[in-house]
C-alpha cells in the first residue's frame, strides 16, 4: 500500500468517526421533544413549549443510559437538527443551550454555567445561588431559549447533601414554571433515575427515555452488518468469526456507543498495520488498549469470555453510594 493510499484510509476513518448510526433511541428522543413543542395549523413544531396544568408549567425529558451508550450524541443531534430550535433570523443564538454539568455541581456553580452559556461571564462572587438563577431565568427569556439541556445530569446530585439535592430539585421545578419556563432535558446515567424519584413532583414532570441495551443473539446481525459497512468504507475485508458479535456486546457492557467506538478503534489498528483484513486480533488489541486488562482477561480472545465480569467494583461503589444518599434524604 502506498503512502497516499494509507493517508486516504486514515481520512476515511476520520469521516467514519463523525458518522451517526440512528437507533430507536434517536426516534424516542425526537418523539418526546416534539410532543412538548407547540404546533402550527399545518402540524409543524413551533419554538414554544407546550404548557400543562392549566397553562402554568412546561414538562421535561430525562434520557437515562449507562456511560458509553451514546445518549449525548443522540440528544445533540436531535436538538441541533430540529427546525424549531435553530437560530432566529438575524441572530446567532439557537433556541436551546447545552450545559455540561460541573462535577460535583453546586446550585451556584451550575447557575454560573448557565449564565456563561447565555454569554454572561462575569458575576460578582458575592451573588447568591438564588440570585444567580433569577438572572439566569431572565437571560433565558431574553434569548428566547426553549430547551435547556443538562448533560451528565447525575452530577447535579453528587454532593450527597440532602439540602443540596432538595435545592437542585426545586430549581428544576422552577425552570418549568412562570413566564420564563423552558423544557429541561436531563441526560445521564442510571443514577439519574434514582435521584429524580426522590421528589414525586419532579418525577411526574419528566418523561423518561431509557434505551434498551444490546441483546446477544438479537443484535448480532446488526453489529456484524455495521462492522462490514465501516470496513467496506475503508477498503478492508472482515475475517469471519461466529463469536465476534457476542464478544463485542459483552465487552461493550451491552452499550451501543461503546461497541461502535471499539469497532472504529479496531479498524484504526488494522489501518496502522497496513492490513487488508480486519481480524479478531485487531478488536482484541483495540479493546485491550482501552481497558488496560491482562491478555487472559481480554473478552475478544479469551475462551472463557462470557464469564469475565466487567466493572464489578464500580457497581459495588455505586450501590453503596446510593444507599448513603437515600439515608441522607430520608429514604429507608
Amino acid at each position: 500500500m502506498t503512502e497516499a493510499e494509507n493517508a486516504m484510509k486514515f481520512k476515511s476513518l476520520m469521516e467514519l468517526r463523525t458518522y451517526h448510526v440512528e437507533t430507536d433511541r434517536d426516534k424516542q428522543i425526537l418523539r418526546q421533544l416534539n410532543r412538548l413543542l407547540e404546533r402550527d395549523e399545518q402540524g409543524n413544531c413551533l419554538p414554544r413549549a407546550v404548557r400543562f396544568t392549566g397553562n402554568l408549567e412546561t414538562r421535561g425529558i430525562a434520557i437515562i443510559e449507562a456511560a458509553g451508550g451514546g445518549k449525548t450524541t443522540a440528544v445533540n443531534r436531535a436538538l441541533s437538527r430540529h427546525p424549531a430550535l435553530q437560530d432566529k433570523q438575524g441572530e446567532d443564538w439557537p433556541r436551546y443551550l447545552r450545559i455540561q454539568v460541573p462535577s460535583p455541581a453546586s446550585l451556584k456553580s451550575l447557575g454560573r454555567a448557565v449564565l456563561t452559556a447565555t454569554g454572561l461571564n462575569h458575576v460578582a462572587a458575592s451573588t447568591t445561588a438564588w440570585e444567580i438563577w433569577h438572572i439566569a431565568r431572565h437571560r433565558l427569556t431574553l434569548l428566547d431559549i426553549v430547551v435547556l439541556w443538562f448533560d451528565e445530569a447525575q452530577d447535579m446530585f453528587l454532593s450527597g447533601s440532602a439540602r443540596e439535592i432538595d435545592d437542585m430539585l426545586k430549581m428544576l421545578k422552577t425552570l418549568m414554571q412562570n413566564d420564563s419556563a423552558v423544557i429541561p432535558i436531563l441526560s445521564g446515567t442510571e443514577r439519574l433515575a434514582e435521584i429524580t424519584s426522590y421528589d414525586p413532583q419532579v418525577n411526574r414532570r419528566f418523561t423518561k427515555v431509557v434505551p434498551a441495551p444490546l441483546a446477544p443473539g438479537l443484535d448480532d446481525g446488526n453489529l456484524l452488518h455495521l462492522i462490514e459497512f465501516f470496513s467496506g468504507e475503508i477498503g478492508l475485508h472482515v475475517e469471519a468469526d461466529n463469536s465476534l458479535a457476542g464478544r463485542l456486546i459483552h465487552a461493550s457492557r451491552r452499550r451501543f456507543g461503546r461497541a461502535v467506538e471499539t469497532i472504529l478503534n479496531a479498524i484504526e489498528c488494522a489501518v496502522e498495520e497496513n492490513a487488508s483484513e480486519l481480524t479478531v486480533m485487531h478488536f482484541a488489541q483495540a479493546w485491550g488498549m482501552q481497558e488496560g486488562c491482562q491478555w487472559e482477561q481480554n473478552v475478544l480472545v479469551s475462551p472463557n469470555w462470557a464469564s469475565i465480569e466487567l466493572d464489578a467494583g464500580a457497581e459495588d461503589f455505586e450501590a453503596a453510594r446510593t444507599v448513603r444518599q437515600q439515608r441522607q434524604v430520608g429514604w429507608k
